[in-house]
């Protein structure tokens, strides 16, 4: 369903964003995240001797790579576009993001690691979503390792490992504490 028809309106600026979950070969996962950013207009720019309309103002590219466990391995920046020369020379900082635990506390240790003048405003806000992408391209995965196992040692007889699934209480409308979504999954689990 699409929104209610809009007001005259004039496009002025695009951002385009996107973003992909990948299971390594070895394991790990990457997570990698593409921002763009236009104009409709010319806009004049003395590092890049103006920029026409529609000519990326903002061309970046964040890679996250993490463990099952939602730990950063490693995080690799790029930019293509930038408004301003200098803004490359941001990109080495994001690798300080390695170690750090995607959860509670994440947007704080980005803060503390890549936060003002260490990093790139935008990059840093592509964290937070990359963090829920890495969320919808891991877990589900552990949830299937974990239902093969109990599969396996259920067909040999031996006793099936105890692994639930945690669900994210109160974290939406659909996840609240007594909903219809909740129940559900709480039934699921017990069988």
């Amino acid at each position: 369903m699409p929104l209610s028809p809009p007001a005259a309106r004039e496009t002025l600026h695009r951002r385009r964003i996107d973003m992909h979950g990948y299971a390594r070969a070895d394991g790990l996962y990457d997570i990698e995240a593409w921002l763009e950013d236009t104009k409709a207009y010319d806009i004049d720019n003395q590092d890049r001797a103006g920029i026409a309309a529609a000519e990326a103002l903002h061309g970046m590219w964040l890679r996250l790579t993490v463990s099952e466990d939602m730990t950063v391995q490693a995080c690799e920046a790029a930019m293509d576009f930038t408004p301003y020369t200098i803004c490359p020379g941001a990109t080495p900082n994001f690798a300080a993001l390695a170690g750090v635990v995607i959860g509670p506390g994440f947007n704080r240790a980005v803060k503390e690691r890549v936060g003002g003048s260490q990093g790139c405003t935008h990059l840093r806000e592509l964290l937070a979503q990359m963090a829920t992408v890495a969320y919808q391209t891991v877990a589900p995965m552990r949830w299937r390792k974990a239902r093969e196992a109990r599969e396996t040692a259920i067909a040999r007889g031996e006793s099936p490992p105890t692994a639930r699934r945690a669900i994210p209480l109160n974290t939406c409308h659909a996840y609240a504490e007594g909903s219809e979504v909740v129940r559900r999954l709480r039934q699921e689990a017990e069988e």
